[in-house]
């Protein structure tokens, strides 16, 4: 199978990892590579507000990218248990090479499969308490998987009280039909961000008991989440309370 070629860009200290294209398809900032350098990327860890991270804990990262999320993910807390499925071997590579992917730690497994199949078969149901999903190819103009099949995968990967976080474009014909996959794969249960600078637009999906706070409640929390890993959280509880319809009072998911 012929993979996408793998390049690289730096400028003012960030450097990029690009598929054949001028396309962003991850940064990192070289003098400081364990952090998130793309607001939406920051975003992908919007699960971080309802769920927290605890003994055999799970995440699983499906696109690998620069491998950004993974690496974040396993400095935040030494309970995480992080894999990452990738197709491209070239980029796992890259991950590692030059963005810096600690993957001979034991807390890090990268798996290269294609993300369908990996969620599509039954030995991977309900071990995963978080699934981000960043799925682009070298044209970056829509997910390379959006089918109901891949997000019911998805939503049986996950434990039964867990959390998937989707980098969509907002701007592409593909979009409407992600997000009605996603909400009947997850009944409904999808909150949006607010779209990006970059025009990304992040959906958490929700499985397992109904979810009912306050939204000043959100706020401290998404305070409290600044002031442990320095993500910029300031914006999240008023951009979702913002952007999604009968949320007015508080947060019911």
């Amino acid at each position: 199978m012929a993979h996408e070629p793998v390049n690289f860009s730096e400028l003012r200290g960030v450097r990029y990892l690009h598929l054949g294209s001028e396309w962003i398809q991850g940064a990192m900032r070289l003098n400081s590579p364990n952090s998130i350098e793309l607001e939406y990327a920051e975003q992908m860890m919007g699960w971080l507000l309802f769920l927290e991270p605890s003994i055999n804990f799970e995440v699983l990262q499906l696109g690998l990218g620069t491998g950004t999320l993974s690496k974040f993910c396993h400095h935040l807390n030494n309970d995480i248990q992080v894999s990452a499925v990738e197709i491209n071997p070239a980029v796992i590579v890259a991950s590692k090479v030059m963005f810096d992917l600690p993957i001979e730690s034991d807390r890090m497994t990268v798996i290269q499969d294609d993300a369908l199949a990996y969620v599509k078969n039954s030995k991977n149901y309900k071990t995963k308490d978080v699934i981000q999903v960043d799925l682009y190819d070298g044209s970056a103009s829509g997910p390379a998987l959006s089918s109901l099949d891949f997000y019911k995968g998805c939503a049986n990967t996950l434990k039964d009280t867990g959390v998937l976080t989707v980098n969509l474009f907002g701007r592409h014909s593909s979009f409407k039909e992600n997000i009605n996959n996603i909400c009947e794969a997850f009944d409904n249960r999808v909150l949006l961000f607010p779209e990006s600078h970059d025009c990304n637009v992040v959906a958490i999906a929700f499985k397992g008991p109904l979810l009912e706070v306050e939204w000043k409640e959100v706020s401290k929390r998404a305070k409290l989440i600044m002031e442990k890993t320095g993500l910029a959280t300031n914006t999240w509880a008023s951009g979702l309370h913002r952007e999604n319809a009968h949320q007015e009072n508080k947060l019911s998911i």
